[in-house]
């Protein structure tokens, strides 16, 4: 291991070596993401209804629960790792949302989105209906779909995505700018503001 390695470096490095069965480097593992994990968690139920019934603690929980250890420790780096992660606790937030709705007959879990997606005028979203929207964006424009989901549900920096996904900043940043638009129009939402930061 590097003397000092880097966040992403270190979470890789435990990755590989709990894979080939340090025990500790798996119990280091959990200890190093936990904090990233449930700020990810934080970052989706921020977007929830009031009075949900999961904390990110939970949802943190769940989420590792359903990616099962043999899932987990095959994940290459940090960046695959958490952003596994993300989608599964989108995941379990849809569920949630399908179990409510079907006990409450309809009465559907709302979520709030970002304000570039949705414009100022608009009102909380079915969190099925967002999800439903994502899986079309990814089947129309997969790489799209990508930005959306690091930038939106993973909370990365423009860089981070660039990196992450091997193409220039510009190029995420035209992605985005896409993504949000495509997902305004589909969830009804007022056309997003074309910001320079991306």
């Amino acid at each position: 291991m590097p003397a000092n390695p880097s966040p992403a470096q270190g979470v890789t490095l435990l990755l590989h070596a709990a894979r080939d069965g340090d025990e500790t480097a798996r119990e280091q593992l959990y200890q190093t993401v936990y904090a990233e994990l449930h700020a990810i968690a934080r970052r989706h139920m921020s977007r929830e209804r009031a009075g949900h019934t999961l904390e990110p603690a939970g949802l943190v929980n769940e989420a590792m629960l359903r990616l099962l250890d043999r899932e987990i420790l095959s994940f290459e780096d940090r960046q695959q790792f958490l952003r596994a992660f993300s989608l599964v606790m989108r995941r379990v937030l849809v569920d949630h949302a399908r179990a409510r709705n079907a006990a409450k007959r309809g009465a559907g879990l709302r979520v709030t989105l970002h304000d570039e997606i949705a414009g100022p005028a608009r009102s909380p979203l079915d969190a099925l209906e967002l999800d439903r929207a994502l899986t079309r964006l990814a089947a129309a424009e997969p790489r799209w779909a990508q930005v959306a989901e690091l930038r939106f549900l993973l909370g990365l920096e423009v860089v981070e995505v660039a990196s992450m996904l091997e193409v220039s900043t510009a190029t995420v940043k035209r992605d985005w700018r896409f993504a949000k638009a495509w997902l305004a129009r589909e969830l009804g939402g007022a056309p997003p503001e074309d910001r320079r930061d991306g």
